[in-house]
Parts: structure tokens; sequence; C-alpha cells
């Protein structure tokens, strides 16, 4: 295996979702097409026809968040959960706490940043969008 990229589902929040990892990781979105958008957009009832088909923003140059509006009736129901984490390894202790806080805002500190007792610098939260984040560093700050 060359790459990992993570797939997020939102029920109807995927654009300000990405709109903010955006800002979080000063990361572009890469590309961004609604349901109205696709080549089945006649069947998609006008509700979700502003709603995310796909959305995707690059971590870095071999890591990529992608995501999607998951629109009732169109597929199988996702149940929201603590099933995965997104993980996170910052280059310094500067841009760990500065990620860290910013996802941190209007979620949940599940465990606050700092150096873990089997090492390295770390800290687990839920973001606002309920997305569950692990910032670490490889090391000790």
């Amino acid at each position: 295996m060359k790459l990992a990229h993570f797939y997020l589902n939102f029920p109807g929040t995927a654009r300000a979702a990405f709109s903010y990892y955006a800002e979080v990781f000063h990361s572009p979105i890469v590309g961004l097409q609604t349901y109205g958008e696709t080549p089945f957009a006649g069947e998609v009832p006008l509700h979700a026809k502003d709603k995310v088909m796909h959305v995707q923003l690059r971590l870095t140059e071999a890591v990529q968040l992608m995501g999607s509006d998951i629109v009732e009736g169109m597929g199988p129901e996702v149940p929201f959960g603590t099933n995965f984490n997104v993980m996170v390894v910052a280059s310094d202790k500067a841009e760990a706490d500065r990620v860290f806080t910013a996802l941190a805002d209007g979620g949940e500190v599940t465990m606050p940043i700092g150096n873990a007792p089997w090492g390295p610098y770390f800290g687990m939260c839920h973001d606002r969008f309920g997305i569950p984040w692990m910032v670490s560093l490889e090391s000790p700050a």
C-alpha cells in the first residue's frame, strides 16, 4: 500500500466541515461536487441537490481528507460514532497546539494535549462536527 486517505461522512454538514478543515490545516479544497452536479442529478431529491457528493482536501502531498454528505434514502444509513479517529502528526509543538486548539474549539476534548505516559506529545478531541481527532508529535515536547 502506498497511500492512505481518510473518508468522512456527514449528515449535511460536509461543506462547513471542510471549509473549517481548510482553515485549520492551511490547505486548499482541491475538489467539491454537489449531488446536483452529478450525471444522476435528475434522480436526486430537490432538498439534496446542494449537498456535497464528494469533497477533497490535501493534508500533505501524500494524504488527503475526503468526504460527503449522506442523503437519507440515497444509499445505506451511515452510523455516526466512535469507530475511527483521524490522526495528525504535527511538525512541531506550536503546530500541534494550534491544530489541537482549533479542532477542539466548539467540540469536546477527550484527552488534553500533553506529553503522554507512553512518550509522545499527544491529545484527543471531537471537533464541532463530531469527528474524533488525535493530534501528536513523534516524541515528547
